[in-house]
């Protein structure tokens, strides 16, 4: 299975970092029926064909994320797109 591995530093709070992963977890779950829960500072999500972790740290994110055979041909495509939230709301 095609993963994805990103690490972006911060310069927010865990607290303030947590809020926004937060809000992008919740247009994740309204847009593509994304189920997130909390296990300490790190988020794991799931969906059929996805999952992952967003992990917070005092100075950086974490993200993780291993696509099913459906999304394999889309890995470019959803890795950009993580990175383009993650430069909106963490650069």
């Amino acid at each position: 299975m095609p993963k994805i591995d990103i690490h972006r530093p911060h310069q927010l709070s865990i607290a303030e970092a947590r809020a926004v992963v937060d809000q992008v977890a919740a247009r994740m779950h309204e847009k593509l029926g994304m189920e997130g829960q909390w296990q300490g500072d790190t988020l794991r999500f799931s969906r059929p064909g996805v999952t992952g972790t967003i992990a917070v740290s005092s100075d950086a994110i974490q993200v993780h994320a291993e696509l099913g055979l459906m999304l394999s041909p889309l890995k470019g495509m959803v890795e950009q797109e993580i990175r383009r939230k993650l430069d909106e709301h963490f650069a």
